[in-house]
């Protein structure tokens, strides 16, 4: 016998256990919350097998196809990457950033010629962050193995930013006090990311770096 309401009852849909799975993956990821993860998946009902076939192929790849360059920690199809092993790059200047889309920012002003190192994070307490989780160390490694003349802290102008800014400062002056070491000037604004600051903003920033 049919119970009244059943079918009415929104308690008793069932999610078939394939889209389950992928928009449990899709709310994993940052900025996608459940509504969003759910039209990602069933908008990928419709799509040819083929382009689901690629699309899966490009995240296998992702993970087997790209590493992080052994100098600097950005992501690299090749080690070391192509900014590295770029002869006509000034490796005595490194830009410290906080993630692979900040060097990307920065190369699409086209008016930056030193290199990178990309921290991936910034110390953040209360993400319980610190100095180990990020690339600090390997910073630090570099600068006592080549002749810096200067460092370039392009931390995102927020409290950890700053944080993490600060914190390079005293670390590196501790390796050498001749090292000069700057920070991305007026232009970005206080708790802004560089990855959607736009190309004007950032060549101010890059130009009018200040001495930490």
């Amino acid at each position: 016998m049919d119970c009244p309401g059943f079918w009415a009852d929104p308690s008793f849909m069932r999610i078939p256990k394939p889209l389950s799975n992928l928009i449990d993956s899709f709310q994993k990821l940052p900025g996608i919350g459940p509504k969003s993860a759910q039209r990602l998946a069933y908008y990928l009902l419709h799509v040819p097998t083929s382009e689901i076939n690629g699309f899966a192929e490009s995240l296998t790849n992702l993970k087997k196809n790209i590493i992080l360059c052994s100098v600097c920690k950005n992501a690299s199809e090749s080690d070391p990457c192509d900014i590295c092993s770029d002869v006509n790059r000034k490796k005595d200047k490194i830009m410290v950033m906080e993630a692979p889309l900040d060097v990307l920012a920065i190369e699409k002003t086209g008016k930056y010629d030193g290199v990178y190192h990309v921290l991936h994070g910034k110390i953040s307490p209360l993400e319980n962050i610190g100095p180990d989780e990020i690339y600090i160390d390997d910073l630090i490694k570099r600068l006592e193995r080549k002749e810096i003349s200067e460092v370039i802290l392009a931390t995102n102008p927020t409290m950890e930013g700053d944080a993490t800014a600060m914190y390079l400062t005293k670390k590196i002056k501790q390796v050498a006090e001749d090292i000069l070491v700057t920070r991305l000037g007026m232009g970005i604004p206080t708790g802004a990311d560089l990855e959607y600051a736009d190309e004007v903003t950032l060549t101010q920033a890059i130009v009018g770096r200040r001495e930490m």
